[in-house]
């Protein structure tokens, strides 16, 4: 149920972008114990100029490959949270080169009043979810 926002600069090809809908996908139904099918997922991508992602102080630069995930959720425990941090960018650094300081992650959470996946009804409120 999480709905996935995912900014970056533009540049990428279409099937990088697929395997980071996949690869973000699949971290998230394991640590948040999602049940398949639960994808909610957008990309928006961005001139460069557009993002100005920095390091807070921490002392790492980042570079034009930078991706922001930003997920609406239920509440999560903070070992859920920690893992799906980790987990993700050791995923996306594996499987795409994409560097763990390039990735930021940002959760918002919500309850189930908060969400309507259509027709106008709270399908966590009526039953239907």
């Amino acid at each position: 149920m999480p709905l996935m926002k995912i900014d970056m600069i533009k540049g990428r090809n279409e099937d990088e972008i697929k395997e980071i809908l996949d690869i973000s996908y699949q971290v998230m139904l394991e640590a948040f114990h999602a049940p398949e099918g639960d994808r909610y997922q957008i990309v928006t991508q961005h001139e460069s100029f557009e993002m100005q992602i920095l390091d807070t102080g921490l002392g790492f630069e980042r570079t034009n490959q930078v991706i922001v995930f930003s997920l609406t959720t239920r509440p999560r425990t903070s070992e859920e949270k920690q893992n799906f941090y980790s987990q993700l960018v050791k995923e996306l650094e594996d499987q795409l080169g994409i560097k763990p300081e390039d990735v930021m992650i940002n959760l918002t959470v919500n309850s189930d009043e908060d969400w309507s996946f259509g027709f106008g009804r709270a399908q966590f409120l009526t039953g239907e979810l």
